[in-house]
């Protein structure tokens, strides 16, 4: 397959350029129909010589993903399933809300970290996406929303850390004021606990907003839940926050699934309160929703304020997240897994 020109920077562009002898304000154009006026052809490029068109054409390819399916509302939640060139699939859900257009994408084919509630493992890690494959979810969801994004979430499948440059490389992209032009605060990675991605972030000087997924308390529950906390437990992970957010001077996010049974207790809200006192963050409260595989149920309703309470009184902030995609299995992951069974 050629390569993606979306995966290319705008430096390596303009390399690309200097390569065939053109001159340098044709980077720019280019740059300009890929992410200004954002073409799905090559032939859209009319500022550009029929020649050049063609030889762009020939090296790379402009398309990465493509949809196969979607679920959910049309003016609503919706999932897509997108398929990339090699034959295989990602999601990503597009969350629209009354002041802004969410989109969840996908960093990875599948998952090697195996959370035992999330459904982006279940088929197992297949491979890393490449820039373009990302970017090309964010122009797919610009086309279903007519309308440029207004949040970014690193919160679909796979783990943005273990594919760290092609999801950074992505995300400049899309902070480009030349390119896509999102703010960087309106930019979340969702991190299941990968301490090197987390210490990389902190030196970036990038003002992207940093989610963890917590999901447990306590070393021996948060392994059984997540078992990336084998290889960086709470101490490491909790020692490479406290250093983000004093390099950063950001606020972490501190994503907590409530598990009926699991760890959904007074004491377990004592603990989160306890291990998060000393850390500048708030918490996400998200009930389980149901995913194949996993036996745990969605917590009693009054679960979930008794920890905003808990948590309240330690001086900490926590909302409970509103699951807007339960009716199309919005989860990451399990699209992807029933497709795989009738494509």
């Amino acid at each position: 397959m050629k390569p993606l020109i979306h995966s290319l920077s705008r430096l390596e562009l303009e390399t690309e350029c200097q390569a065939l002898g053109l001159p340098s304000y044709r980077a720019g154009q280019i740059w300009a129909w890929l992410y200004a006026r954002r073409v799905a052809d090559w032939a859209e490029m009319k500022n550009l010589p029929a020649a050049l068109r063609a030889g762009l054409a020939s090296k790379f390819d402009l398309a990465g993903v493509a949809p196969l399916k979607t679920e959910g509302d049309p003016v609503g939640t919706r999932k897509i399933l997108a398929g990339l060139r090699d034959g295989e699939c990602v999601e990503e859900v597009l969350i629209p809300a009354r002041d802004r257009k969410t989109v969840c994408v996908s960093s990875q084919v599948g998952c090697r970290f195996a959370c035992v509630f999330c459904a982006s493992g279940k088929g197992g890690y297949v491979r890393n996406l490449e820039t373009g494959e990302i970017i090309g979810q964010l122009l797919l969801a610009w086309r279903e929303y007519g309308d440029r994004p207004s949040n970014i979430v690193f919160m679909g499948m796979g783990e943005p850390f273990d594919n760290y440059d092609a999801v950074l490389k992505a995300v400049r992209i899309i902070n480009d004021a030349e390119g896509l032009n999102i703010g960087a605060r309106h930019i979340t990675i969702s991190t299941s606990g990968v301490v090197p991605g987390i210490a990389r972030l902190a030196d970036e000087g990038i003002q992207v907003e940093l989610s963890v997924s917590l999901h447990a308390p306590d070393n021996p529950l948060r392994s059984k839940l997540m078992p990336v906390n084998r290889k960086y437990p709470l101490e490491a992970l909790m020692a490479a926050c406290t250093r983000y957010a004093a390099a950063t001077r950001r606020i972490i996010t501190f994503e907590y699934t409530l598990i009926r049974g699991v760890n959904d207790t007074r004491q377990h809200a004592a603990a989160l309160a306890s291990l998060l006192r000393s850390i500048p963050g708030r918490v996400n409260l998200i009930p389980l929703s149901p995913v194949d595989g996993f036996e745990g149920q969605a917590p009693d309703p009054g679960t979930a304020p008794l920890f905003i309470e808990v948590l309240g009184r330690a001086g900490i902030n926590a909302t409970t997240r509103i699951s807007k995609g339960t009716n199309i299995d919005a989860a990451c992951g399990q699209l992807r897994l029933r497709s795989r069974k009738t494509l």
